[in-house]
C-alpha cells in the first residue's frame, strides 16, 4: 500500500484538511505493519528493549564525540609539541589556525541541516568520520602555516555532520526524559578525550627520531583510530526504527510507540518553508543560540589553549599534558552529575546556572591570582571545564522543545552554527601581546560564564511561562465547554512546538 493511501487512513481520522506530506514516516511504518500488532508488540519488554537500543547507539555515540574532540585537542597538544616551530609559525597563526576549522564548520552547518533531514543520519555520520579521519592523517604531511590552515578547514566541514546527526538519532530512539541520560553519556567523550589526549601527548613527546616528528606521529595514529571508527558508524549505527534489522517487528513497533510522548516525531523528508519562518521568530531558539555562542567562548580555551596555559603557569611541556588530564575528569563528572540531578529534579536550566557560575569562580581563579599561585592558577583551569555540560543540556533542550522535522533539524544546525560561532571567536581573544597570562582573555571568559548563566535562568522563566499560558489556555476551554477534540496521532503530523498547543516544554 502506498503511503498516500496510508496518509488518508490516518487523516480521516484527524483533520482532513492536512498534507500527507505532514505525516510521519513512523506513522506510515505502523498502518503499513498493523497485522504486526498480532505478533506480540504489546508483550515486548520495554527495559530491555531501551538497553538492546543502547547497545547499538551509546558506543558509536561515544566513540564518535570522543574522537572529535581528540581532533581539536590534538592541536591544542601539539602546539607545546614543537608545532608552532616546525611550521614556522609566529604571532597569531595558532589563533588563525584554531578559528579556521570553526569558521569552516560554521557555513559548513547551513547546507548540513538540509542534508540531514534528506539522508539516513547514521550512513552520513559514518562517511564524513572516514574523511576527516583521512583529513587527520593527511596533516602529519604538513610542511607549512598554509598546509595546516587547509587540513582544519577540511576537518571542519566534515565535523559539521556529527552533533547534529547525533542530536537526530537520539531523539528518534528516546523519550524526552531518557536523553538526558544519553546525552550526558557521549558528551563525557569531551572529559574522555581530554584525559586521553593528555596521555598520548605525553608519550608522543617521547618520540626523539628526526625523521618524523611526535605530534607528527600522533596525528597519523589518531587519523587512522578515527577512520577506523568512521567504518564502524557506518555499518552499524541505525538510521531509524523503521530501518534496522536487530529489531522484530514488534520490537519495532514498541521503539517507535514508546517515543510518540515526546511529540517531535522521528523522521519526515518534506521540507516545509513555513517551519523556517517560524524558527526566526522563536524566541527560544534565540535564547539557546545565544547562551552556546557565549558558552562556547569557554570551549576554545577547554580545546585549544587549556595546555598552553598550564604550561605558561611555569610547567613543562611534559607535564602540562598530564597536568591537563584532571580537567577532563572534571568535564565527565560535571556531566555525569548534571544528567543525575536534570533527570531527578527535571530542571535542566538550573543546572546549567549553577555550573556557569562554578565555571566563574575558575575564570576569576586565573584572572586575579598572581602567578606564583600555581595550585590555585590549576585549580582555576579545571573549574572552568564544568562549563562544559551548559552545551550538552542545550542539545537536551533543543532536541526535547523543538518540534516539526524541518525546524528541529536546522534548529540543530544553527545551534551547532552557534558553536561553531563562538570557537572563532574564542581563540582570538588570546592575542600574542597578552601572553603569557592573558588577563584580558580570561577576564573576557568570567564576564561571558555570568551571562551565560543569565540566560540560562532567562530560558527557565521562559518555558514556565508559555507551558502555564498553554495550561492555563486549556483550563479557560474546559470550563467553558469550548475544549477542541483531541487530534488522534497529533505527534505523527510533523506539527512545530507552537502549532501543537498539547505539546509542553521541559526546562
Amino acid at each position: 500500500m502506498s503511503d498516500s493511501v496510508h496518509a488518508s487512513t490516518v487523516l480521516s481520522s484527524t483533520n482532513a484538511n492536512l498534507s500527507n506530506a505532514s505525516l510521519d514516516k513512523a506513522i506510515v511504518y505502523l498502518e503499513e505493519h498493523a497485522d504486526a500488532s498480532k505478533d506480540g508488540a504489546d508483550e515486548v519488554d520495554l527495559a530491555l528493549l531501551v538497553r538492546k537500543i543502547d547497545r547499538h547507539i551509546v558506543p558509536i555515540a561515544l566513540v564518535a564525540y570522543t574522537l572529535q574532540f581528540l581532533d581539536k585537542l590534538d592541536l591544542n597538544y601539539a602546539a607545546v609539541m614543537g608545532l608552532n616551530q616546525e611550521l614556522k609559525m609566529k604571532g597569531n597563526d595558532f589563533n588563525n589556525a584554531a578559528s579556521a576549522m570553526y569558521i569552516a564548520n560554521l557555513i559548513a552547518e547551513l547546507p548540513t541541516g538540509y542534508i540531514v533531514q534528506k539522508v539516513r543520519p547514521g550512513k552520513w555520520l559514518g562517511i564524513n568520520i572516514i574523511f576527516w579521519g583521512v583529513v587527520t592523517a593527511a596533516t602529519a604531511a604538513v610542511k607549512t602555516y598554509h598546509g595546516l590552515i587547509a587540513t582544519r578547514v577540511m576537518i571542519g566541514i566534515l565535523e559539521a555532520a556529527t552533533a547534529p546527526c547525533l542530536m537526530l538519532i537520539t531523539s528518534m530512539w528516546y523519550t524526552k526524559s531518557e536523553a538526558i541520560l544519553r546525552f550526558a553519556i557521549w558528551y563525557c567523550g569531551l572529559g574522555i578525550a581530554q584525559m586521553l589526549g593528555g596521555l598520548i601527548s605525553w608519550g608522543f613527546q617521547q618520540v626523539t627520531r628526526e625523521a618524523l616528528s611526535g605530534w607528527r606521529i600522533m596525528f597519523l595514529v589518531l587519523g587512522c583510530v578515527t577512520a577506523t571508527a568512521g567504518v564502524w558508524a557506518l555499518l552499524c549505527m541505525p538510521d531509524s526504527p523503521m530501518d534496522v534489522s536487530w529489531l522484530t517487528e514488534a520490537e519495532k513497533r514498541a521503539a517507535i510507540q514508546r517515543v510518540r510522548v515526546n511529540q517531535t516525531g522521528i523522521k519526515n523528508t518534506h521540507y516545509k518553508w513555513k517551519q523556517l519562518r517560524e524558527l526566526v521568530v522563536d524566541p527560544q531558539i534565540w535564547l539557546l543560540t545565544f547562551l552556546i555562542v557565549v558558552t562556547s567562548l569557554t570551549s576554545g580555551v577547554i580545546s585549544f589553549y587549556s595546555t598552553t596555559l598550564i604550561h605558561n603557569f611555569g610547567f613543562s611541556a611534559l607535564r602540562s599534558s598530564l597536568l591537563n588530564m584532571p580537567s577532563g575528569a572534571v568535564s565527565l563528572l560535571s556531566c555525569l552529575a548534571t544528567a543525575y540531578l536534570g533527570h531527578k529534579y527535571d530542571n535542566r536550566a538550573l543546572c546549567m546556572t549553577v555550573f556557569c557560575c562554578l565555571a566563574a569562580m575558575g575564570s576569576a581563579l586565573m584572572s586575579f591570582l598572581p602567578a606564583s599561585q600555581r595550585a590555585g592558577l590549576l585549580a582555576g583551569i579545571y573549574l572552568v571545564n564544568m562549563q562544559t555540560v551548559t552545551l550538552f543540556l542545550v542539545f537536551c533542550l533543543t532536541t526535547a522543545n523543538v518540534a516539526g522535522h524541518t525546524k528541529r533539524v536546522a534548529a540543530n544546525a544553527l545551534i551547532n552554527g552557534a558553536f561553531s560561532l563562538g570557537n572563532i571567536i574564542g581563540p582570538q581573544l588570546f592575542q600574542a601581546k597578552d601572553a603569557p597570562r592573558y588577563i584580558p582573555a580570561k577576564i573576557v571568559l568570567l564576564v561571558t560564564q555570568i551571562a551565560t548563566a543569565v540566560i540560562a535562568a532567562a530560558l527557565r522563566v521562559y518555558y514556565g511561562y508559555q507551558n502555564r499560558l498553554r495550561d492555563e489556555r486549556e483550563r479557560k476551554e474546559r470550563e467553558a465547554g469550548e475544549g477542541k477534540e483531541v487530534v488522534v496521532n497529533i505527534e505523527w503530523l510533523n506539527l512545530t512546538d507552537r502549532e501543537n498547543k498539547t505539546f509542553r516544554y521541559k526546562y
